[in-house]
């Protein structure tokens, strides 16, 4: 399955993005990262949503580490 559909529970969320499951589950609720619901009431995540967090939160990094010295 590609990342488009591929789901991921909250602990697979929460080891790529190197926080606890809690952390992400607040993201969620504060609408930091998109979620679903299972008819469970389970949260699932889409693995592209994921890594567009990944992408967002690395940029400045990159950016930064690009920079030519002062």
């Amino acid at each position: 399955m590609d990342a488009e559909h591929r789901l991921l529970k909250p602990f697979e969320v929460a080891a790529l993005l190197r926080v606890d499951p809690k952390t992400v589950t607040r993201w969620a609720v504060v609408g930091r990262i998109e979620s679903i619901r299972t008819p469970g009431g389970h949260r699932r995540f889409r693995e592209s949503d994921v890594r567009k967090l990944l992408e967002v939160d690395r940029a400045p990094h990159l950016r930064e580490a690009d920079r030519p010295g002062d």
